[in-house]
């Protein structure tokens, strides 16, 4: 795949990563043997342990080198967001909606039905939850406006990067 960025590190990534999940059954499996007489056990561990954790350890560094040579395009991102019509908002929409009082299944009702026409082709869901009266009861334009920003996906970004050590 020429288009791509470093793919078969991150092909190597998922298939040591099998590997290790393979470990991690050898290692289940032994559980019923620590209350035998019987060390069987034992020789499978000295060959996942070491395994396991060299493993981790070369996953994380390959890991590392990707995330921390990955570009980003903004202005794709932002277009690819927008494609979606403001559908990614709907779990934050009905929580809102939730918060200001109406019962979970009747906000779960609304935004799925202001969902579903936005699916069929119908504007954007902002303007189709703002012609809903129920909606608009309880939610003006700017707490939905707040709802829908794309800033607000990105708020936590930089505490992110912080915690990875990566900013």
């Amino acid at each position: 795949m020429p288009h791509k960025r470093n793919p078969i590190l991150c092909e190597r990534i998922a298939g040591l990563a099998r590997l290790i999940r393979t470990n991690a059954f050898a290692s289940l499996e032994n559980i019923n043997l620590w209350h035998e007489r019987d060390i069987s056990h034992s020789s499978v561990e000295r060959i996942i342990f070491p395994d396991t954790t060299i493993l981790l350890d070369y996953i994380l560094d390959k890991m590392n080198f990707v995330l921390s040579n990955l570009k980003f395009n903004r202005n794709n991102i932002e277009k690819n967001v927008n494609l979606t019509r403001g559908l990614i908002h709907s779990q934050k929409v009905l929580l809102l909606l939730i918060e200001k009082g109406i019962s979970r299944e009747e906000a779960y009702k609304i935004v799925q039905s202001s969902a579903m026409k936005v699916w069929d082709g119908e504007g954007d869901l902002i303007s189709e939850l703002l012609k809903n009266p129920k909606v608009t009861k309880f939610v003006d334009e700017k707490e939905l406006k707040e709802i829908f920003s794309s800033t607000r996906l990105l708020e936590r970004v930089d505490y992110i990067f912080e915690r990875l050590e990566l900013s």
